[in-house]
């Protein structure tokens, strides 16, 4: 029975606003975690675009169902205050709905207050008597999950606890929501909820497909697990369906928005955090909900920050960088990832300011943000000569790092988390102190560590870490070392400018003009949405000199995507597709454009599936191998609804003009997508 079946509106103003009648540990009355209990229990209406649940429960109330199954829905996509505020709501429909509890559980947990959800969980049992027999096999199963992650370093408990789970399932073979939580426990711990799974996790998620080809949270969980796995064309697939299920849930766009980045769709990607970001702004303004109780605020911002900077985009990078650093942090991972905007201020050379924010971090609360603090205060010191000064922070931070724990639960920081970071600024006192062959060493140790670091955070924040490390090399003098991460930089991303431009700054100081050149112009064509003021972009065009670029653009200059634009949601909106033809394969191709891809278009045009389409090609001159790319077919829609139905528009085009798929003239051993880019506006 669906959730959505039963409930059209439900006005806030409608239902009291008194608090649950079950005892509460004297400690967390006025808050569960870091979120103010009137918050969590707060009305809530019946909200549509944030994934279908379907999971019977026993209650005679339409609504208790239908906001029980919501606040399911929620905690699949780690939106724990509205987890909390619709299971609030069930029960006051039914103040005997066992399941409520069991969610308010789960829900008190990702807000890091295991004595609140070890409150629920026995209030589900004390409930439990009148329950189904399924239903008690669930409340069961809480309590060995909360007693496995109350002891997380004991695999005994955790085993024990997969192993009750597989016995539920064995009884009740299509509950998907079992299936789900199976994944889940699948990970390091039983404290796991399908963000750090891997290969052993997939199998369980895809037997929930199996089952339910269309839920949401399987797709959800399949984004996470092949990111760890290395499998990033998977977890795109699976990003683009669970975005598109729940379209109105922050974090379902910003998990798109992981891996279009990581395949290059940069423009895209910015498209999703922004639209993340402004999903988040308006629910705070409607909600009355400060963006401090939000954990995934912040790391959005993170994201789409970095995306900027990775386009050349200061401005809007060190604006969201500034605000996310300013946000409360809601637990220690949250504070580590703070580092990233003394790291940015270093590299713009800003030392002092980066030494500002270093020290502000030194003096919290939680031993990751002084560990944090401590690590940029010890390369700011460096960088102004201080070393003794940073001896001794980074011996700080190595005294904050025995404080985390050796084994996580969940997505919380662990030990050797932190041990890359701690030993490149170590690597950095040995080069400044003189010792290069050991630096050099270190350093080149720490960033396989990096890399090798999976999932698309950890993979744009070593792409920057390691910016940073080849312009101290640089700084230093130390050119080997600086040829060395040049070199890694690329293998790591080569769409990235700013590895190219690292890498022309070596050839350029060992003599070779032809090679430095050839990477200015690389770097220069990677940069052309960078602001116009942006230095390195200035200099590698300067520096390239007469060299043909990598990429001869004769396309419009690139998208403005910004979560300050003025563009209105009904502006238009660019599909732009980057074709590459096959070697001795380019007038196929044209021949097929012509052909084949123009009328299709044209039909589709006339159907109104969009307004106008561009095709362009390297200019004369240029030799069809010098870029990524040799054809740009930009489309313009009306707007953003005339993109959702876009992919769609062209398939029913294809079908009226070529009926039989299996004559229809195909361009597959002709071409290769390069990528594809969401564009709203010009500059």
């Amino acid at each position: 029975m669906g959730c959505r079946a039963y409930v059209a509106f439900v006005t806030m103003g409608l239902l009291a606003s008194a608090s649950l009648a079950f005892a509460q540990h004297e400690h967390h009355a006025g808050r569960v975690g870091y979120v103010p209990r009137d918050i969590l229990e707060k009305p809530v209406p019946i909200r549509y675009g944030i994934g279908e649940v379907h999971e019977r429960v026993t209650t005679t109330s339409p609504e208790a169902q239908a906001f029980y199954n919501q606040g399911v829905a929620y905690l699949h996509s780690y939106v724990w205050v509205e987890a909390a505020r619709s299971f609030h709501q069930a029960l006051r429909h039914d103040a005997a709905l066992t399941m409520a509890y069991v969610g308010l559980s789960r829900a008190f947990s990702g807000l890091d207050d295991e004595p609140a959800a070890q409150t629920a969980i026995d209030r589900a049992g004390a409930l439990a008597v009148s329950a189904t027999p399924r239903e008690q096999r669930r409340v069961a199963l809480r309590r060995l999950q909360l007693e496995a992650m109350a002891n997380v370093a004991d695999a005994a408990k955790h085993a024990a606890y997969k192993r009750a789970i597989d016995e539920a399932a064995a009884t009740d073979l299509e509950n998907v929501e079992l299936w789900l939580i199976r994944g889940n426990a699948e990970e390091s711990t039983a404290a796991g909820r399908g963000q750090r799974g891997g290969a052993a996790s997939i199998a369980f998620y895809e037997r929930v497909l199996e089952i339910d080809p269309d839920n949401f949270a399987a797709h959800h969980y399949l984004v996470h697990s092949n990111e760890t796995v290395g499998n990033i064309p998977a977890a795109l697939y699976h990003g683009e369906i669970y975005a598109r299920a729940a379209a109105r849930v922050p974090h379902a766009r910003h998990m798109y928005g992981h891996d279009l980045r990581r395949v290059g769709r940069i423009t895209e990607a910015i498209a999703e955090f922004v639209q993340a970001d402004e999903l988040e702004r308006a629910y705070y303004s409607s909600e009355g909900v400060a963006a401090d109780f939000d954990w995934h605020h912040q790391h959005n911002l993170d994201l789409l920050s970095t995306s900027y900077e990775y386009l050349g985009q200061l401005k809007s990078a060190e604006r969201l960088m500034r605000e996310a650093f300013a946000i409360p942090s809601v637990d220690g991972n949250r504070e580590y990832q703070k580092r990233d905007w003394i790291g940015y201020r270093l590299k713009r050379g800003q030392i002092d300011e980066a030494l500002a924010a270093a020290e502000s971090l030194r003096k919290t609360a939680r031993p990751a943000g002084r560990l944090t603090g401590h690590l940029g205060a010890a390369r700011a010191l460096m960088a102004r000569g201080r070393l003794d000064e940073a001896r001794s922070a980074v011996a700080d931070a190595e005294h904050e790092q025995q404080a985390l724990p050796v084994v996580p639960p969940g997505t919380s920081l662990g030990r050797a988390m932190v041990e890359p970071e701690i030993a490149l600024v170590r690597a950095e006192l040995l080069l400044r102190a003189g010792d290069a062959a050991g630096g050099r060493k270190l350093a080149r140790d720490m960033m396989a560590r990096l890399r090798a670091q999976l999932g698309p955070d950890a993979w744009s924040q070593a792409l920057f870490r390691m910016e940073g490390l080849a312009q101290m090399a640089r700084s230093v003098g130390d050119w080997e070392l600086a040829e060395l991460v040049a070199a890694q930089m690329l293998e790591h991303d080569r769409n990235y400018a700013g590895g190219h431009f690292a890498a022309a700054l070596v050839a350029e100081q060992k003599g070779e003009r032809e090679r430095a050149s050839q990477a200015y112009a690389r770097a220069a064509a990677l940069w052309a949405q960078a602001d116009a003021d942006f230095e390195e972009a200035v200099s590698a065009r300067k520096k390239a000199g007469t060299a043909p670029p990598t990429d001869p653009l004769t396309v419009p200059t690139g998208p403005a995507v910004s979560s300050g634009s003025s563009q209105g949601p009904d502006g238009p909106v660019f599909v732009v597709f980057y074709w590459r033809a096959r070697p001795g394969k380019l007038e196929s191709y044209n021949d097929y454009i012509r052909k084949v891809a123009e009328p299709i278009d044209e039909d589709a045009r006339k159907a109104g599936v969009f307004e106008e389409v561009q095709t362009y090609t390297p200019h004369e001159g240029a030799s069809a191998t010098d870029g990524d790319w040799t054809h740009v077919r930009i489309f313009r829609l009306k707007n953003q609804a005339a993109l959702d139905a876009f992919s769609a528009g062209l398939d029913a085009a294809t079908k009226r003009l070529h009926p039989d798929d299996s004559k229809r003239p195909r361009s597959d051993d002709m071409r290769d997508l390069v990528r594809r880019e969401i564009w709203r506006g010009f500059r």
